[in-house]
């Protein structure tokens, strides 16, 4: 009976276990059979794909033509703008003639030699009349600045750039000449300007560009003093000495390398140079390794500028001039090389100079200090301050301990005055005779400009006449007081000083935004780390609308005043607000660069269309790779109308729309359905836009699209976002 019951079991396990396996081989023949179906229809609909994708290419091939004729119309605005600002060149100086208003027209030698002559020989040293004099100098300077940055090369010769800038810095040399030549004056009459609780001088001038602070020991008894712009505190020594104390504080920078400015004002021409000429007359079918090429070779020297003289002397003029002669073969050898690019060699400079090798400072480029090592970013000593990183702001501080001269004589209605041949000299601190000896430190506090935002505690550096640089080493127990608006530190001896911020503090960018506001009128809103900052554009001008951080809108005083994009540009530099990326910004920012191909492609039809659409940052852009770029569009006739946002794919010879969204779990290149492609970002959008919107892109001035050009050109939002 057990016997039985065990042999029933067996065979109702073995029965079990067949059927088990059936059903497993069932399963498997099902899933086989599953996934041979879905592979079938895999390739089936990738089929179809394929021939979609070859049809809509043949189409866009069939219409590419008659296409870039159509964009070529549209991109003759840029010509038309480019004649503009030649008439207005021509214009303002034959206005200058006629105005016969007494002033030198800094762009005739003649006139400038006169006046720095004139002024040179004047021995009028009375503080109040040399800052008058140096309000119409600045101007003059600032003429010359904006007569380099604006002029493209083919009105200036490389002899009147050279020129320009000889005088820019005879008419910086001889401004601070004559500041010292005040100072010596001030001093042989301390006995005016003395205190009365202390019986020491103290006198505090200032205008819009200086602030002159001046102190003199005449009592010997002078230690500290700190009033309400600048202080400082004298070891013991100095203390019991006739000395005087200067503070002279200039809004402007006459003591940084030429070198760097003359770059940053190269940088501003971007698109001002040379003639534009449309994209669609050329043909793109030049291979990765000869863009690579002509990039290279067009990055050689591309940006020249002339070094000071004296304390700022780095080269001869003569050797710039020969620099910049060789810099004009290249640039034509590389212009022949990118005919057939589908943009013009002048509009890629800006960012053709990024694609030099990683080493970024070509070896003929003259105007780096010996100290920069390739791409800016490391200097031989570690105290030096990298000028491409860092940026003086807010001007410099000249702080000097002065040796007091023999003091003016008056008897019976005459005046005696002991001429010195040597004029004013610094008083030496720690004294020369014991530098082996440990001296205290002078202890300075500094009230910061108001004109001028600092995101971060800002670095303190001091000026090295000798090696030509900015330092900071010599400068100790720092302290920044944010809210007082005021900075306290010490050094070993008396320097020129100035305050640095990172100039890069506000890149990337953590979004943007241009979208019209009216005809011929849009809003550029940048948002970054720190700010979010309102730009406005209308016809050639813009506007800074605000500087909005968490705590309160800053940089009033110039929001409201409408300048063209060069000259915003350098004001909200000036600010500390850079927003701005340099030659050499990408060694410095994490950023995924964009072959200049697509990012200016797209900055200038971005421009063509922005009277009537608006554009955004997509986050896929990140993902989109280097040789094309992503962003949001939308189209926008009316103001207050709420945004539907589509995403565009673009890469300089063809436009396509996404059909991924901002909220998609991973990027695809995918179209969107019942789209197609197009040769230009115009197009793409045409097929989707209403022709309200079509009618108001052709109706667009050409002075509003060459300005919303402009700043996208500056702000490179498709690669600093």
């Amino acid at each position: 009976m057990s016997s039985g019951k065990k042999k029933g079991r067996k065979a109702e396990k073995l029965r079990l276990q067949q059927e088990e396996e059936e059903r497993k081989m069932k399963e498997e023949e099902e899933a086989q059979l599953q996934a041979q179906q879905e592979e079938a229809a895999r390739l089936e609909k990738q089929r179809v794909l394929q021939e979609r994708m070859a049809q809509l290419e043949a189409k866009d091939q069939e219409r590419r033509e008659s296409e870039l004729a159509e964009l070529c119309s549209l991109e003759h605005k840029f010509l038309s703008a480019q004649q503009w600002k030649r008439d207005s060149r021509a214009h303002a100086k034959w206005e200058h003639y006629l105005s016969c208003d007494g002033s030198p027209d800094p762009a005739v030698l003649q006139e400038i030699n006169t006046f720095i002559s004139l002024w040179r020989e004047d021995q009028n040293k009375d503080i109040q009349l040399v800052m008058e004099k140096g309000e119409q100098v600045l101007n003059l300077i600032e003429k010359l600045q904006f007569l380099l940055l604006d002029t493209p090369p083919s009105e200036m010769t490389e002899k009147e750039a050279i020129q320009y800038q000889e005088s820019i810095l005879e008419l910086q040399n001889l401004l601070h000449q004559k500041y010292n030549g005040a100072t010596e004056e001030l001093l042989k009459n301390a006995d005016m300007y003395k205190d009365s609780p202390t019986g020491n001088m103290q006198a505090v001038i200032k205008d819009k560009n200086v602030t002159f602070c001046l102190w003199a020991n005449l009592t010997k008894s002078m230690r500290m003093f700190r009033g309400a712009e600048h202080g400082f505190e004298l070891p013991e020594s100095l203390a019991e000495s006739r000395v005087a104390v200067r503070i002279l504080h200039t809004r402007y920078d006459h003591v940084s390398p030429l070198w760097l400015q003359c770059r940053s004002l190269l940088e501003l021409q971007s698109s001002e140079s040379k003639e534009l000429t449309p994209l669609a007359n050329h043909n793109v079918e030049e291979s990765e390794e000869e863009e690579r090429k002509a990039r290279e070779e067009s990055s050689m020297g591309a940006e020249e500028g002339v070094p000071s003289e004296g304390r700022k002397s780095m080269l001869s003029f003569k050797e710039i001039s020969n620099s910049t002669a060789e810099r004009k073969e290249s640039e034509e050898e590389a212009e022949k090389k990118l005919e057939t690019l589908d943009m013009p060699l002048e509009v890629q400079d800006p960012l053709l100079h990024e694609e030099v090798k990683e080493g970024g400072a070509s070896r003929a480029d003259p105007l780096l200090p010996e100290e920069v090592k390739e791409g800016g970013a490391v200097t031989a000593e570690e105290n030096v301050v990298d000028l491409q990183q860092f940026v003086p702001l807010g001007g410099v501080y000249h702080i000097d301990a002065l040796q007091l001269p023999p003091p003016v004589r008056r008897f019976r209605g005459w005046t005696m005055v002991k001429v010195l041949d040597g004029g004013l000299e610094a008083y030496p601190y720690p004294p020369a005779e014991a530098e082996e000896a440990t001296h205290p430190p002078i202890q300075i506090t500094l009230r910061l400009p108001d004109h001028v935002v600092y995101f971060v505690d800002p670095v303190v550096a001091r000026w090295d006449p000798a090696g030509q640089h900015w330092r900071t080493d010599g400068i100790s127990n720092v302290v920044y007081e944010r809210q007082e608006r005021r900075i306290t530190f010490q050094m070993g001896t008396f320097s020129t000083v100035t305050l640095l911020q990172d100039a890069h503090l506000n890149m990337p960018y953590q979004a943007w935004e241009l979208r019209p506001t009216g005809v011929d009128e849009a809003l550029l809103v940048v948002t970054t780390g720190f700010a979010t900052i309102h730009i406005q554009i209308k016809d050639h001008q813009c506007m800074l609308s605000s500087v909005a951080t968490q705590e309160e809108d800053l940089l009033s005083y110039v929001t409201g005043k409408w300048l063209s994009p060069v000259g915003l540009r350098a004001v909200l530099k000036k600010a500390g607000v850079n927003i701005f990326p340099g030659e050499f910004s990408h060694n410095y920012v994490c950023v995924k660069k964009k072959v200049p191909l697509a990012e200016l492609g797209a900055y200038q039809q971005m421009a063509l269309l922005a009277s009537a659409f608006a554009f955004a940052r997509s986050k896929w852009n990140l993902e989109a790779g280097p040789k094309q770029v992503v962003f949001k569009v939308s189209e926008h006739i009316k103001p207050d109308s709420a945004q539907a946002w589509s995403l565009y794919l673009f890469n300089g010879r063809r436009a396509q729309k996404l059909k991924i969204t901002e909220s998609s779990e991973a990027f695809s290149e995918e179209l969107e359905e019942d789209s197609e492609f197009h040769s230009t970002l115009y197009h793409m959008l045409k097929d989707f836009a209403s022709k309200e919107a079509i009618e108001q892109v052709a109706r667009a001035s050409f002075l509003f699209i060459d300005a919303v050009y402009q700043l996208l050109l500056a702000t490179r939002v498709l690669t600093y976002s």
